[in-house]
């Protein structure tokens, strides 16, 4: 008789294309790991395993594993009304979910524009600049900057956006009109290092030097992460993003603040543009709105943007089957009352120091190099020698991540990230609802499977 996990593990090699995952080991008969139930800050495997999920599935379980008052809500949403769509119709839990987010939101962003995830929010959001600009007689600014090694999502505009030339290369040629600038690394910065506010502005002023290249008349957009994720969590200098809005308004270009992992708690605020002081014209947001339990994205647009949509036959010729859908909306409101609840940004902003102090722990390791990031959102970056900053070279770092570290992590009972789009980090990003216990877990396996792998090199 076949067990239920080996016919589990047939059907995955046989059937299931993972995302972003390699497939030759499983083809080759290596087990696909299943994970089968989530409880709080863990998860368990089909062998009853548990594992601390220190990145939030994805950077989306905000209220952690098991909630059950996010099932219940999705089931009572499902019996009343399972699906419609908001192509010209609207329905109750898309509506109350608009308006409570354009009351979080900051400033005058007062209309939700609802899609399933995040890719397409940034699709939506490029759309929108360029359609906004046609409609006020500006129909040559087209053009959108964002960072070097930043991730802005799969779908081709979302991809041309994005800084990851690896990433990019399989699915070119892509959408014309994507540019890139500096990122704000400062670990890595080939210009004031050790001045935090002098490397923002010189950062930022990256911006306005690609604006004035390519012409204020032809770019529409910027599309900026308040801490970047790819490259392991670049948090912005001080005085960064009001530079960069000043430019914004300087050229009439759209600043739009991709939240979709920093939104929702991540930083300790409903929105990362709050936790560092700036206005932007949208913001893109997914992941954490529903911690997950359901899949909703969008975004949060000024007053500014929709005002000629609202004028005769105008119309965002844009939208998806399943934007707004009913059970994911009530899931978001059930969401964010459980945040108020529990008083989730409170808990990030009271234990975020000590998040970062547990992983500080790990300078004095060899390999560790970097400790960076913001709330609980964190990139560990490791090197090869901590005096110079040498980073691996490719076979190295093929070894070392991939090789080992991913598999090692895992079988120490963390789930988290070993990443090298950019140079090699670690990165975390735990559920909400963590605390110095989790802090404590995460460091000492992360001290001893780095320890061990320094040992390998």
């Amino acid at each position: 008789m076949t067990h239920p996990s080996e016919s589990l593990q047939s059907a995955a090699r046989d059937h299931l294309w993972m995302h972003f995952a390699r497939h030759s080991a499983v083809v080759a008969g290596a087990e696909v790991p299943m994970i089968v139930r989530g409880e709080g800050a863990y998860v368990f495997d089909d062998q009853g395993r548990r594992y601390l999920d220190g990145l939030a599935g994805l950077f989306t379980v905000q209220a952690g594993h098991g909630r059950e008052e996010l099932a219940q809500a999705a089931a009572k949403q499902a019996a009343e009304l399972a699906f419609f769509p908001i192509w010209s119709y609207g329905h109750p839990k898309a509506v109350e979910l608009a308006a409570r987010l354009a009351d979080l939101a900051p400033g005058d962003l007062n209309r939700v524009f609802f899609t399933t995830g995040g890719g397409e929010a940034v699709e939506s959001a490029w759309k929108l600049a360029k359609h906004y600009y046609k409609l006020v007689g500006k129909p040559g600014k087209h053009k959108v900057i964002s960072r070097a090694v930043a991730y802005h999502g799969t779908p081709h505009g979302a991809l041309s956006l994005t800084g990851l030339p690896g990433i990019k290369a399989p699915y070119e040629p892509l959408v014309p009109s994507g540019f890139r600038v500096p990122n704000t690394n400062i670990y890595r910065a080939s210009a004031h290092a050790d001045a935090p506010e002098a490397f923002g502005r010189w950062a930022a002023d990256r911006i306005e030097e690609a604006i004035e290249f390519e012409g204020p008349d032809t770019v529409a957009a910027v599309f900026l992460e308040p801490v970047q994720n790819a490259g392991g969590c670049f948090p912005p200098p001080p005085g960064y993003f009001q530079r960069v809005r000043e430019i914004c308004d300087k050229h009439d270009v759209l600043l739009v603040s991709d939240e979709v992992i920093c939104a929702f708690g991540r930083l300790g605020t409903m929105f990362g543009a709050q936790k560092f002081d700036f206005q932007p014209d949208i913001i893109t947001f997914a992941k954490g709105l529903t911690s997950g339990y359901s899949p909703l994205g969008g975004m949060l647009v000024s007053d500014r943007l929709f005002e000629p949509f609202a004028q005769g036959a105008n119309m965002f010729a844009h939208g998806y089957t399943f934007g707004g859908h009913p059970v994911s909306s009530a899931v978001a409101l059930a969401n964010l009352d459980l945040f108020e609840r529990e008083d989730l940004l409170g808990h990030v902003s009271r234990n975020e120091a000590a998040f970062r102090a547990t992983l500080e722990k790990l300078l004095d390791l060899p390999i560790v190099g970097d400790v960076r990031g913001d709330g609980y959102f964190y990139g560990i970056e490791l090197v090869k020698d901590k005096a110079t900053k040498e980073t691996f070279d490719d076979d190295e770092s093929e070894r070392l991540l991939r090789g080992f570290l991913d598999k090692a992590l895992f079988e120490n009972g963390l789930y988290c990230r070993a990443d090298d789009r950019g140079d090699p980090v670690v990165q975390l990003a735990p559920p909400l609802v963590c605390d110095q216990a989790q802090f404590d877990e995460m460091e000492q396996i992360l001290r001893s499977v780095l320890t061990e792998a320094w040992a390998k090199l």
